[in-house]
């Protein structure tokens, strides 16, 4: 598998290239084989090239960080209390936690999107996390008389 366009490439080589296939110095052939990238990829990058050739870049920022930020964490823990106090109420017949419930709760709440897993990685830190409980396996029994 060929590494991505912005690792492979700086911006100057891509625009280079862009250059000389709209000045027609290149083919179509020969710009997707030095680029190593396929039609529809290449005339994205091309549009993007002639809309703005003095800015163009091929890096980009990620829309948001894979790590979560302190209010968040305390939104998560808040919420897991939450269901602690409904599971520990013994009026209430709730005896686990309901990660997607807080998915959504936080969600609806704070316009906040966290995934089941980080719930639950972060409830098994702070002790918010009950292990499935393992049923007994059914013994048979032959009778014979």
């Amino acid at each position: 598998m060929v590494p991505q366009l912005h690792k492979r490439f700086n911006d100057e080589d891509v625009s280079f290239i862009l250059k000389k296939y709209d000045l027609k110095a290149l083919s179509l052939k020969q710009a997707l084989e030095l680029l190593q990238i396929k039609r529809a990829r290449f005339f994205r990058l091309l549009k993007e090239y002639r809309d703005n050739p003095e800015t163009f870049s091929i890096n980009y920022e990620r829309k948001n960080s894979k790590r979560l930020n302190q209010i968040t964490e305390e939104i998560i823990i808040e919420e897991l209390k939450r269901q602690k106090e409904l599971i520990d109420n013994k009026d209430i017949p709730i005896s686990d936690y309901n990660y997607t419930y807080v998915k959504d709760r936080i969600f609806k709440d704070y316009k906040i999107s966290v995934s089941v897993p980080t719930i639950i990685k972060r409830a098994k830190d702070y002790g918010y996390y009950l292990p499935k409980i393992e049923r007994k396996k059914h013994q048979r029994e032959v009778l014979t008389n």
